[in-house]
């Protein structure tokens, strides 16, 4: 059976509950689909010097939780190709705010768009603190109709656990649409906690942590969709 390779970029830590997280989710994955998915850390600084080299053999890419990286522009330069070579994208945590802020830059325009963990004193910070950080608490979202998270749930809402401390700046909420991102996850206040890029073959991010379902002995809907999108996308290629 034909290998598909996942690139998880990102600076791996055994302290970081998600990264124990992610090992075990595509494993689940794996077993629920029948496939052979093999995952390789891609280190952010590894992203940053050469990203079409390091992502060179890469079928799908996953921005991991564990911010501030070592090197953030390592993580969007890897956001980035994934983007603009329509390879599969999720991205959790810190990969949803890096997604965010790459999008914010390189799509929709928005010059000097950053992340105030790693520039507190930037003008225009799409990615803020939180008013109350979600560290180490579930919550109930809300899944948009007719999105490819609602798909992959194959429900209204979920409950998620988070462990983070910035999310979205709403106010830079119409240039993103305008751009071309869609909003698909919501809070009971209607803060934002999922983008999609309903152009792209399959391109989710979320604020919230969905691979920790893996640790509670449960196969994340969401992993599982990505898994099968990277294992299609890989298949067309070979096709080709």
């Amino acid at each position: 059976m034909e290998t598909t390779f996942i690139g998880l970029v990102g600076d791996v830590d055994p302290d970081v509950v998600a990264h124990r997280a992610i090992g075990r989710a595509l494993w689940l994955a794996n077993l629920s689909l029948g496939r052979m998915v093999e995952a390789v850390w891609i280190a952010t600084p590894d992203a940053a010097a050469d990203p079409a080299g390091s992502l060179a053999d890469i079928d799908a890419v996953w921005c991991v939780p564990g911010s501030p990286y070592r090197s953030m522009e390592g993580a969007l330069a890897a956001i980035r190709l994934a983007r603009e070579r329509g390879l599969p994208f999720l991205g959790t945590c810190g990969g949803f705010q890096h997604a965010l802020v790459e999008i914010a830059r390189n799509v929709a325009g928005v010059e000097g768009a950053d992340h105030a963990e790693s520039s507190p004193g930037a003008d225009r910070l799409v990615v803020t603190g939180l008013a109350c950080p979600l560290v180490e608490v579930p919550g109930t979202v809300a899944l948009a109709e007719g999105s490819r998270i609602r798909a992959a749930y194959g429900a209204a809402e979920t409950t998620e656990e988070y462990h983070c401390s910035f999310g979205f700046n709403p106010a830079f909420r119409p240039v993103l649409e305008a751009a071309g991102v869609r909003f698909t996850a919501f809070d009971s206040d209607g803060g934002v906690r999922a983008l999609e890029l309903p152009d792209h073959p399959f391109f989710v991010a979320t604020l919230f942590q969905p691979e920790r379902a893996a640790l509670h002995h449960r196969t994340p809907p969401l992993v599982r969709a990505f898994v099968q999108a990277a294992v299609s996308a890989r298949r067309s290629v070979a096709a080709a």
